[in-house]
This record gives structure tokens, sequence and C-alpha cells, in this order.
């Protein structure tokens, strides 16, 4: 006789297979987990959510895993090598490049969660407004767009964090006014191929407001490609973000952000690699997991990629 457990699964795998759904509850658990097996059913979409999920897990227990305090200075132990003591060394203060290497973790995710929920809406709502209205107002909203698409993002985001002056969340301003005009464009033009549809002109027969049908029905359709570009524009707004840091615009020192900790190693370089190789290979590694996540979540959520 199979055992409970077993009876359970294979009643919840039949429940998840059932060729037609008996409840609404059934038929999103279903296309849940459909998405969820051509997730497991992409390697390098899965490899990218576990990098992140480890980066998270390090940035939420940053206090726990660090090995040192990431301010205290210790000359006598400066540009040391990885060992025992240092997993990845110490800088040239002697601080020790692991333990700054996970809170900088914080600030990386910090800036670019806060970025992604500054952009994702302001570019959503201007691009369906644009798409759906037309007019004047398609033609005002995307001439602005097209402004800010002239300069290069980085370049934009430079002269914003000159002008709002250096810090973590100037240069978080500076990036969010830099990269939500793509996200506009695009949902602009799922905007101009959803209007036309029959169940909008439906709604808009019953006396629904522009408005209503912009916020209830366009902004839902257009919702996972705009997830989807902001996943993958994740790396940018990371390489952004390291770039101000860099160059002395986004966190200021003693702040363990990866940008300017590259910096700051640049200069031992040749003679002390791992200070500026270790955030270096962070920086890349972060990007290349939300680009490998993004390009995955593309094939999940977007049907014309099924």
């Amino acid at each position: 006789m199979p055992s409970d457990t077993a009876l359970r699964t294979g009643s919840i795998r039949a429940w998840l297979h059932a060729p037609v759904p008996a409840s609404p509850m059934q038929a999103r658990a279903q296309q849940l987990w459909l998405k969820l097996l051509r997730l497991v059913g992409n390697p390098p979409a899965l490899l990218g959510l576990v990098i992140l999920l480890v980066i998270l897990v390090l940035a939420v227990f940053a206090p726990l895993i660090a090995t040192h305090d990431i301010y205290a200075q210790d000359l006598s132990t400066r540009l040391r090598p990885p060992s025992a003591a240092h997993f990845l060394g110490t800088d040239e203060l002697g601080r020790d490049v692991f333990s700054r290497i996970v809170f900088g973790a914080r600030i990386t995710l910090y800036i670019a969660v806060l970025t992604a929920l500054i952009v994702a809406p302001i570019g959503l709502l201007i691009g369906t407004t644009s798409g759906y209205l037309g007019g004047w107002v398609d033609m005002v909203l995307m001439r602005v767009v097209d402004i800010f698409l002239a300069f290069p993002s980085l370049v934009l985001a430079l002269a914003f964090v000159a002008a709002l002056g250096p810090g973590i969340q100037n240069a978080i301003i500076a990036i969010s006014l830099a990269a939500w005009p793509p996200i506009a464009r695009l949902a602009r033009a799922e905007t101009l191929s959803i209007r036309s549809s029959d169940y909008i002109a439906a709604v808009r027969l019953q006396g629904a407001s522009s408005l209503r049908i912009i916020l209830s029905h366009v902004v839902p359709m257009c919702l996972p490609s705009v997830v989807v570009r902001i996943t993958l524009n994740m790396a940018a707004i990371i390489l952004t973000a390291a770039g101000l840091g860099f160059l002395g615009l986004g966190a200021q020192p003693p702040s363990p952000e990866w940008g300017a900790m590259l910096s700051s190693g640049r200069e031992f370089v040749l003679t002390s690699w791992w200070i500026a190789a270790i955030p270096g290979c962070a920086i890349l590694l972060t990007s290349l997991a939300f680009n490998l996540f993004g390009d995955g979540l593309r094939d999940i959520l977007d049907p014309r990629h099924g």
C-alpha cells in the first residue's frame, strides 16, 4: 500500500496536471507550475537565479557572514594576499576585502532595486498614457523621451549626479532619470498593439474612462514586458552605479561600494591584484547573473518566446 505522503504527492501532481482546471486558483497554480518547469529547464537562467539568491543571502546576513569590521584599519596587515585569516586579502588600509565585499552587496542591491522601483512605474505610466491617448500627448511625451535618449545613459547620469552632488541617494536619482526612457518606449509600443484590441473596445463602449482603461487593462498587459526589460537593465544599472562610485560621484569612502573599492585598488593592480580584481569580479558576476535570469524570465513571461 502506498504511504499517505505518496498519495498526497500523487494527488498534488494530478491536480497540477489536470487537463481542465476546476477553479481559478487551480488555473493560476498550473500556470505557475509550468513557468517553474520552464525555468528549471533553462540552465543559464537557473544559474543566474542561484547566483542572485546567493548575493541576496550575503546582503541580508552580512553582519553574520563578515569576518572583520569593514571600517577597522590595521596598517600592520595592509596589502596581505588571500589567506586563512583574510579570505580575499586586505586592502591598502588593512581592511578585510571579503567583509567589505559582503557588505558591498547590500549597497549594490539597494541601488539596483530602488532604481527599478522608481524607473518601472514612471516609464510604464508615461509609455501607456502616450500610446493610448495618442495625438499631442503622444507627441509631447515622446519628444521628451527622445531628448533623454539622445544622450548615453552613463553621460546623462554623470550630468545629473554632478548637478545634484555625490552620494548614494543622488546617484539613485541620477540613474533613474537616465533609465526610464527605454521603459516608456517599450510600454508605448505594447500599448499601440493593445489599444485596438476587441476587449479594449468593449470596455470603452461600457463607458470606462481613459484613466481606468489605462490602469486596469493596459498596464497589466504591459507589465510582463516591463518586468523583463527592468531585469535585463539591472546589469546596466549596476555598471552605471559602479562607474559613478569609481569616479567618486556615487558612494563615498569609506563605504564598501564595489565601484569605490575598484577605484581605490587601481593603484595596486600590478602588485596587489586582489584589491581591484575582487570587486571587479563581483560587479561582473552580479551583472551576468541579472542578464542570464532576465533572458530566462523573458522566455517565461513573454508568450512570443514560448
